[in-house]
């Protein structure tokens, strides 16, 4: 069974001089403040849309690889995934490094190292960062 998971943005104002929120809807879990400066400066108190895709790679990463482990037989004891999105003003998004460190009973740093690399290849986060397609409907009011 698919499921829909939901955010949305209001922005007022040019991009360096106006600000924003984002909503996390399908969780209600909270609106964050957002900014141009926050994205291409200094956070400060505020998140980007390169925090918010770090966090889901990052999460889906973790998942990916957990269930990869479990279904191997070698279930892990904790997985610790860090995801760095790199955001150039002018380009866009150049890189995204994954971190991830395991406590794994029973396997060896290069079985490790297979699932991480099975993980990375079998997320869909990162198949969906690789290439997606994108609809777009769009309304206006004058």
């Amino acid at each position: 069974m698919a499921t829909t998971r939901n955010a949305s943005a209001h922005w007022e104002g040019s991009l360096m001089e106006g600000a924003g929120q984002v909503t996390l809807d399908s969780s209600g879990l909270g609106t964050y403040d957002v900014t141009w400066p926050s994205r291409a400066e200094e956070a400060n108190g505020r998140t980007s849309p390169e925090e918010l895709i770090a966090a889901a790679h990052s999460t889906c990463f973790s998942m990916a690889l957990s269930h990869g482990l479990a279904q191997a037989g070698t279930p892990a004891t904790t997985i610790d995934t860090k995801a760095a999105v790199t955001f150039q003003p002018g380009t866009g998004i150049t890189g995204i490094a994954l971190s991830v460190k395991g406590v794994v009973p029973g396997l060896s740093a290069e079985q490790f190292d297979e699932a991480a690399q099975a993980a990375k290849a079998g997320c869909p986060v990162s198949q969906a960062l690789s290439a997606v397609p994108i609809t777009l409907e769009v309304s206006f009011e004058g």
